[in-house]
């Protein structure tokens, strides 16, 4: 078999304004999935890890360490709590980016529970490395991300919830999804940047709408100002001030929050 890959990319199109997701079968029967990239695409396994491999009889690297750190503690309850090195955080990271592709692929197949189960393996990683990085420029690296991948696993639980017309409930995840992102400014002591985190927002709004379409005239946030209208209003100020810095940065603002997408990740 030729590993030229050129028939496969010629039958598939990169699309560069849209996520091209599928799923395929392999010769055996098993399902693999498949992201299309701008010069190629990866194929990730369903369950485990997404390459397939194994990590020392591991499912993964992040269950590697979590073996270690509690073997660790069990054998010396005393000591000095498990930490992890920045060789080890350079391989968590790396992990947690194709679980980071797979749970993209899972959401745009409309996969959500797939979707929710990687977003709770990668908010887990997170909070993994908060506790056990030996340095504070790691837990930085992976919790820069934690909004995000908040925002996404939300997005994951309480859309079949809405399709479902399960209104109630999926306003319960929603605001347990609000909760944590203002629990996370709240650690970092940037209450009022509340108004600036466009995944916060994201809820708030989506919350907003699903009040208005269950007939819930007394939403607590009813009246407040629409956080899109409010950057929009935000970047006609700044450009007329030729602010062109702050500009760019709430351009790009309004374009996550109009449309949520996956950051770039390193």
């Amino acid at each position: 078999m030729s590993p030229d890959i050129d028939p496969i990319l010629g039958d598939w199109d990169f699309r560069p304004d849209e996520v091209t997701v599928r799923s395929i079968r392999t010769e055996d029967g098993s399902e693999r999935i498949q992201l299309r990239l701008d010069l190629g695409l990866l194929q990730m396994h369903v369950d485990g890890r997404p390459d397939g491999r194994r990590i020392h009889d591991c499912e993964s690297w992040l269950e590697y360490h979590q073996r270690r750190q509690a073997q660790h503690d069990a054998a010396n309850p005393d000591a000095a709590r498990y930490l992890l090195d920045p060789e080890d955080c350079i391989e968590l990271l790396r992990e947690g980016m194709q679980y980071y592709h797979r749970y993209l692929s899972f959401w745009h197949l409309s996969r959500y529970e797939l979707c929710a189960r990687d977003t709770t393996r990668n908010l887990e990683l997170f909070r993994f490395v908060r506790n056990h990085a030996r340095h504070d420029r790691d837990k930085l690296q992976f919790d820069q991300w934690r909004p995000y991948v908040t925002m996404m696993h939300t997005r994951a639980v309480a859309t079949p919830l809405v399709e479902l017309e399960e209104m109630e409930a999926a306003i319960g995840v929603i605001d347990s999804g609000i909760q944590q992102l203002e629990d996370f400014l709240a650690e970092y002591g940037q209450e009022e940047q509340s108004d600036r985190l466009g995944e916060l927002q994201f809820l708030r709004r989506w919350r907003k709408d699903l009040m208005t379409q269950s007939g819930d005239s007394t939403a607590d946030d009813e009246g407040a100002p629409d956080p899109v209208e409010q950057l929009r209003e935000q970047l006609a100020e700044a450009i007329a001030e030729e602010r062109y810095e702050l500009a760019a940065e709430l351009r790009d603002q309004l374009r996550r929050l109009e449309n949520p997408q996956p950051p770039q990740l390193p």
